[in-house]
Order: C-alpha cells, then sequence, then structure tokens
C-alpha cells in the first residue's frame, strides 16, 4: 500500500512540480499532544442516559446516497453536511456570508407616480394603478444572485470495503448526536473497524474530524479540499491545504451586474499519531497512522458593518487567524469545549412522550414506517428537538448573520430561491422557536441584521414609497437587499420591516432584557415611521396601506379581473396594530418618547378593524370582501392576528369563530388539490391549530406534515427542500405546551391531542423569562413548575381554570389547582 501511495504522491509532483510543496511530517512530540488521552469521566461519557438509548439520535445503517440523506453540523458561522460514505466520504461544508452578486442600489423612484397609484387604488381603479406601478415601480435589477456553498471536503480511503452475506452486517453505522452536534460513521475496511468523528465547534470556529482505527498503523487515506469553479486549493505549510478563490459572476438577465465580487478561503490542517502525513496540491495523504485529526476553518472578505464585501479583509489571514487558536490544543480538549458549550445550550429543553417503542429502529426505517400509518409519538419529539438543533446550528455566535431559507446549509451555486432571506414569512418562521424553545441567543444575529437594514432601508422607504423611517419589501440577501424584488406584484411588501422588528419585541417579552430594548427600540421606532407616513385615508376615513399585497395570494373582481397589487390588507393592518402598541409599550418601559406614543395611539384608533366575510364567515384577507382566485392557498396571511400575533384570541368568539372558519376552508380547498400546501404551510397550521385550542387537530396536521414533507436526514421539504417547516413544526408543538402572548397570562397544556395521555416537558419560556417545567398522566396536569428570572405575578390558566401566582426570582414555584 505504501508503495502505491507513494508512486501516486511522485506522479501528482510530476505534473505539478512547480505548485507542489511537499513535506513529510515524522511524529515528534508536538504532534503527540493532539491525541493524548484525557481521563475525564466527563469527556468521554459525552451523551447522556436519553442520547445514549436514541431518543436524540438520528441514525442510519448505511451511507446517504446524496446531500439530502447526509446529516448536518453547524455552529452558526459554518455548516456542514457529513455523508459517511466510503471508501469515498464527501463533507460539504459552508460559510454563512458567502453569496454571488455585490451591493446595488436599485430602489425604483416613484416620486411623481406613487400618490396616482394610491388614489387609483383606493378609487378601485385597480389595473390602472397595477399598470402604473409596472412602469414605475420597479427596481433594476429586479432579481438578487445565491449563496453559495464553500466545497467540498472528499476523503479517498484505502482498502476494501467489507460485503455481507445475507443475513450478516457489514458494521456499518452512521448516527447524529443532537445532543452533542457529534456525527459519527464506523464502517469496516480490510476488516478494520474505522470510526469518523465530525463536529463544527462554535469555542473554536473550527470543524473537526477525527478518524480513527481500531487497529494500529491500520489508517490509509487522501483528503482533499474541492470547488468546482472559482478556487483553487494548494499547500500552505507542512500538513495544511488551503483553498482560495472569487466568486465570478457571469452577466445574467435583471440580476446584478456581473464582475469578479465576494472572495474566500478555506484551510485545513491534519495531525497524525503514528504514520506519516505528506501534503501536495490539494491534499493531504495519511499513511500507516493509527489516527488523524483535521481542522477546517473558512472565511470571506465580506463585512456586515457596511453590508458588502471589503477589500481591506483577507478571508486567507481571517483562516489563519482562526487556526492559531486551536493550535497546541488536544482533539480532546476542543472536544470536551465544544461539548460542554452545545450541551449547556441543547440541554435546556427536554419533552418525553414516553413513546419508545421504535426508538431503536434506524431513523430512514422509523420514518418510513411513520409514512406508513405507524404511531410513533416520540418521533414527533425527535422531530422537536431536531428543530432546536438545526437553530443552533444555523444562527449563534460565533456566527454574525440569520437563518437563510436552507438555514446554513446549501450544496448549490445557484440555490432554488437563492436560499435568501424571504421577509414575507419564511425567515420569521425561522425564529418561531427560538425563544419559547429556550434558545434566547439565536435571535442576536437576526436582530442584528435588521438593524443593519435600516440604512438602505431608509433609501427604500424615500425613493419608492415617498416616506420616511426604514422599510424593505419580501427578501435580502447580506448585501442589504431593501427594494422591490422578483417583480411589482410579488415584490411590494412594504410591511416586511414592521414584521421583522416585532422579533425584536418579542425577544425584550422573552428576556425581560431592558438594554436590549434600548438597543432595538430606535430601529422599532423608524419602522412605525414608516408607517406612520406611508400610510393613507380611504373613502371610510380609515388609514390605510397602499400599495401594498397579501403576500403571493390573488383577488378576483366582479369583472373577472384578478391582481396582487390592493390598499390595505388584512395583514398590513393587524401588523400595524401589533407594532405601534409594541412601540408604545417600549417607550413607556423606557421611559421616553411620550408624544410620540401618543401620535401612535391617535393613528391605531382610526385603523380598520379586522373584517370577518358576509359570504363565507371568514377572516377577510383583503379590505373589501373580493373573491379568493385561490381559496386553498399556502398563505394565510390574514390569521396573523391567530399567530404569530395575538389579535385574535378566545376573548373575541367573532374574530375567534371566523379564525376556524378560514382554517377549515383553507383545508377544504387544499384537499381537494384547489392550492398548495407545502412544509412551512402544514407547520404554520399546527401553530393556528394549537392557538385554536384544537389539539388534535394540531397533532393531526404535524401527523400531517411528518408523513408528507418530511426527507431522509429529517429535512423538511417545500418542495425543494426548506428548512422553515423544520423550525415551524418545533414551534407548533411547542405552541401545543404552552401560550403565553396574552398579557401576563401562561395557559399550561393548552392543546394537548388525546394521543398524548402522559407525557414531560422542562425549559420551556414563557414571556416574562419563566422557565416552565411540567408533567401529565391521562391529559391532566399532575405536576407543574415555574422559575422566574425576576420577581413578578402572573396569571395561570389550567383546563380554563385561572389564578393568580406570584414569583420570586430565580425560586421555583410549584403550581397545583
Amino acid at each position: 500500500m505504501k508503495k502505491i501511495l507513494c508512486s501516486f504522491i511522485f506522479s501528482c509532483l510530476m505534473v505539478s512540480a512547480v505548485d507542489a510543496k511537499v513535506s513529510e511530517i515524522t511524529v515528534d512530540k508536538t504532534i503527540e499532544r493532539q491525541f493524548d488521552e484525557v481521563k475525564d469521566k466527563k469527556a468521554e461519557d459525552v451523551s447522556d442516559d436519553v442520547s445514549a438509548n436514541g431518543r436524540l439520535q438520528l441514525w442510519y445503517g448505511q451511507p446517504a446516497r446524496n446531500w439530502l440523506e447526509a446529516l448536518p453540523v453547524g455552529n452558526g458561522r459554518m455548516g456542514a453536511m457529513v455523508y459517511g460514505t466510503y471508501p469515498n466520504e464527501t463533507i460539504q461544508f459552508n460559510e454563512e456570508s458567502l453569496w454571488a452578486g455585490s451591493q446595488t442600489q436599485s430602489d425604483a423612484d416613484t416620486e411623481s407616480s406613487l400618490k396616482t397609484i394610491q388614489q387609483m387604488l383606493l378609487d378601485g381603479e385597480i389595473a390602472k394603478a397595477a399598470a402604473l406601478a409596472e412602469e414605475t415601480m420597479v427596481s433594476n435589477p429586479l432579481r438578487i444572485r445565491s449563496y453559495q456553498t464553500v466545497g467540498d471536503v472528499i476523503i479517498n480511503y484505502a482498502g476494501t470495503v467489507a460485503r455481507a452475506r445475507e443475513g450478516e452486517s457489514t458494521g456499518y453505522r452512521r448516527n447524529l448526536d443532537l445532543a452533542t452536534g457529534i456525527a459519527t460513521s464506523t464502517f469496516l475496511l480490510d476488516g478494520v473497524r474505522i470510526t469518523q468523528d465530525v463536529f463544527i465547534s462554535a469555542v473554536n470556529d473550527v470543524i473537526a474530524i477525527r478518524i480513527s482505527s481500531e487497529k494500529a498503523g491500520a489508517l490509509n487515506f487522501k483528503i482533499s479540499l474541492a470547488r468546482k469553479q472559482d478556487a483553487t486549493a494548494r499547500v500552505t505549510g507542512n500538513n495544511e491545504i488551503t483553498m482560495q478563490g472569487q466568486i465570478i459572476d457571469l452577466p445574467r438577465s435583471n440580476s446584478s451586474p456581473a464582475g469578479m465580487h465576494m472572495k474566500f478561503a478555506a484551510r485545513i490542517a491534519g495531525f497524525n499519531k503514528g504514520g506519516q502525513l505528506t501534503a501536495v496540491n490539494n491534499s493531504l495523504f495519511v499513511e500507516n497512522a493509527d489516527e488523524a485529526v483535521f481542522y477546517l476553518t473558512a472565511a470571506t472578505d465580506y463585512n456586515m458593518s457596511i453590508l458588502n464585501f471589503d477589500r481591506s479583509i483577507d478571508p486567507v489571514q481571517r483562516c489563519a487567524s482562526i487556526m492559531s487558536k486551536v493550535q497546541g490544543q488536544t482533539y480532546e480538549t476542543v472536544k470536551t469545549a465544544h461539548v460542554a458549550d452545545h450541551e449547556s445550550i441543547f440541554n435546556r429543553v427536554s419533552l418525553n412522550l414516553f413513546d419508545d417503542a421504535k426508538q431503536n429502529l434506524p431513523t430512514d426505517k422509523r420514518l418510513e414506517a411513520f409514512k406508513n400509518g405507524s404511531d410513533d409519538k416520540s418521533f414527533a419529539s425527535l422531530l422537536f428537538q431536531y428543530g432546536r438543533y438545526l437553530l443552533m446550528g444555523a444562527s449563534r455566535r460565533p456566527g454574525i448573520l440569520p437563518t437563510n431559507l436552507q438555514g446554513i446549509w446549501n450544496q448549490d451555486f445557484d440555490a432554488p430561491w437563492n436560499s435568501d432571506f424571504h421577509t414575507n414569512i419564511n425567515i420569521q418562521m425561522n425564529y418561531w422557536p427560538a425563544e419559547v424553545c429556550n434558545l434566547s441567543e439565536t435571535v442576536i444575529p437576526f436582530s442584528d441584521l435588521i438593524n443593519a437594514l435600516r440604512i438602505p432601508g431608509r433609501v427604500t422607504a424615500k425613493k419608492t414609497y415617498q416616506s420616511t423611517g426604514w422599510t424593505m419589501n419580501h427578501l435580502t440577501d447580506v448585501f442589504g437587499r431593501t427594494a422591490i424584488s422578483d417583480g411589482v406584484g410579488w415584490g411590494t411588501y412594504p410591511m416586511a420591516a414592521s414584521w421583522l422588528v416585532l422579533h425584536q419585541w418579542e425577544h425584550y417579552l422573552f428576556t425581560k432584557d431592558l438594554d436590549f430594548l434600548r438597543e432595538v427600540y430606535p430601529t422599532m421606532k423608524e419602522a412605525a415611521d414608516f408607517v406612520l407616513h406611508f400610510i393613507v385615508k380611504d373613502k371610510n376615513g380609515k388609514w390605510v396601506t397602499a400599495p401594498s399585497n397579501s403576500p403571493e395570494n390573488r383577488y378576483r373582481l366582479p369583472t373577472g379581473e384578478t391582481f396582487m397589487l390592493t390598499y390595505g390588507a388584512t395583514k398590513d393592518i393587524q401588523l400595524i396594530r401589533a407594532l405601534f402598541n409594541a412601540c408604545i409599550k417600549a417607550s413607556a418601559l423606557l421611559g421616553d418618547d411620550k408624544k410620540y406614543a401618543a401620535q401612535l395611539q391617535s393613528v391605531l384608533k382610526d385603523l380598520p378593524p379586522t373584517k370577518v366575510s358576509q359570504r363565507y364567515g371568514i377572516i377577510q384577507e383583503w379590505i373589501e370582501d373580493y373573491e379568493e382566485v385561490e381559496p386553498g392557498h399556502r398563505h394565510m396571511s390574514q390569521l396573523f392576528g391567530l399567530y404569530p400575533g395575538s389579535e385574535i384570541t378566545s376573548d373575541n368568539k367573532t374574530l375567534f369563530n371566523a379564525a376556524i372558519r378560514t382554517v377549515e376552508r383553507r383545508q377544504e380547498y387544499a384537499r381537494r388539490g384547489e392550492g398548495s400546501s407545502p412544509g412551512w404551510s402544514k407547520a404554520w397550521l399546527i401553530n393556528f391549530y394549537a392557538r385554536l385550542g384544537d389539539g388534535d387537530a394540531a397533532w393531526n396536521k404535524a401527523k400531517e406534515l411528518m408523513r408528507e414533507r418530511i426527507l431522509f436526514n429529517l429535512f423538511a421539504d417545500h418542495p425543494p427542500f426548506q428548512m422553515d417547516a423544520n423550525f415551524g413544526f418545533t414551534a407548533g408543538i411547542a405552541e401545543m405546551l404552552i401560550q403565553s402572548h396574552q398579557d401576563n397570562l401562561i395557559t399550561l397544556l393548552p392543546a394537548i391531542p388525546k394521543d398524548w395521555e402522559r407525557g414531560e416537558v422542562k425549559g420551556l419560556k414563557a414571556r416574562g423569562n419563566i422557565t416552565v417545567d411540567m408533567r401529565w398522566e391521562d391529559h391532566r396536569l399532575t405536576a407543574a413548575t415555574l422559575t422566574a428570572a425576576q420577581d413578578c405575578t402572573v396569571q395561570v390558566k389550567i383546563e380554563g381554570k385561572v389564578r393568580k401566582v406570584t414569583l420570586k426570582k430565580g425560586k421555583p414555584e410549584n403550581i397545583s389547582f
């Protein structure tokens, strides 16, 4: 084997004599320190009993055949998909800021047309308004470019793959431990067991790959960095390979300008125990080793403070700086720090539905059984925790950007919908589970981007909507796109900023972090400023938005004409009410802006109410009782006030019953095939049913999502793959267990289905920074403990009964009825 490998290296040197820098590494004391055994029980036994017996693991008896079967790891800044294939392994990896495109100023200037468009809409001249909008509101360029993969780690193992005879095992297994964030593959080569562990450390900001053999000196493999375009890899040290590149954007109709754009780099360093490691071209060769460890990182020249790439930043140097921090640390030190950090966040919440009969099945077999009608409640709790795991992996420090349509994981150069930040529901849904599922720190990168968008958003507010403050439309990217995108009908969504800042308000409500509120209040206020100077009075003297749309949906006029552009869409008005009320409360908490709060209050009085259709008894989607073109449409925007908003509750029976009918009607048409029902839409319905107190319907919708829209590796499908449904599912399960959206009221077990006769949940959060633990038997709450981060008095509701509870800071309070 050694002769063959050395011969191959020699051939590579002859072909690439100029670029190849070869250095053989012998084992010395410095390298040996990478493999010092740490006799620490905690480090060795990193998973708790629950994880060890499979409740918090995804596992499979065969390698991934494609990207949607690979297993994800992430640290908020980088993500990787581990295939677990052998003898040729692929680990695809991402860095959050690597995007095609560039910063361009593309806002349409409507100074001479906006008032006319508004008046036409108010006068019912929709066709004329839409035509004028198409002439004067189209941005240039109209489209953005895509989030991209960094590349692949390719591992070519030497050895013969074990071929099992019928009834025998190949010894293969791969699994992802959600509790530790480690993806492990084990397999046999030449009859020797090989183990590969992969994780991404937030502490050290590196992807760690450890390959070990049960037999000394049995490891022989090549590990390489590769990218299909715009990059080259070369030796940069005795044990290092660096890949360096720059995205070259070719001309494309309606897209941002062509050119040489974002620069990026990746660096991998290897350390071997026993044998020899040799670096040549784009690969590291390992011969006759006992084990080997590799650390990989990636960086770009992106600068979030300017929402653009920054030529003063050297991605190669960024990688070197990150890698220097891990040098000299043993693998066990890096792993122990990673596991401790990961567990400190992930283990805050546990959910047990006491149905573990199928947890020992491989995950794909378990999913197949579920799709075929098997009852497996613990599969839902696994998917619930998977959503938390994915949010941790896609949005936290050291990352600086929020989750995109695919979280942080993307194999493409041109991803579906560019894997962008979609702001008419998708990025919002990504963060629905963040607060209630005790992952508040994941919201910070989201909040940071919202704050950063104020600058380009002011241009959009002024040029396109002739207003003050800031706003944006239905999508954005790392370059701060706030202009109308993809077309006037689809893209005119001036209320996006209003929705985004409500997540900042929610973060305050859940954490009670007054310093955070003080920091984000100017962003909230500017979003409200935009609304104040954008809205106009309609024929009934009510304040309405114009122009706007109800995301992605169309209505039909009596003439038969259909349109998206409208005024005063129900969701717009619900958002304004929520935003203005949040700003009024925030100003009172901060002791500031009393006059401004009074101005908002004055406008609130003259907003149109949420209306009920006289024909169908549903919540109207538009201010007029238009006929719906697609009654089974995937968006249910008029129910923002039900969830995630708090306007529609059982306190108002008229709206509450109309909301029930709205959901029923949407589902009736969707079942007929007159509409679409992507994964994220099903997830939204789980949350709707939970807010309506219908646990059985919520659970049925959760099962429907799992059976129809969950892929082999438990990613959610739109289709194509889109991660928002994973997050929406997790939020929905939490909403079935606890609700706190009504002022100072915490409802326990508001939507428990008949199938969940017994269960236990720990660590969920209620607004007010209150941690909730609960147990139930025979659908009845048997124990509940509330722990507040500060002294407070709240109302607690259980089975329709309400009692006042006084909580002391840090002191668990047992609740009984």
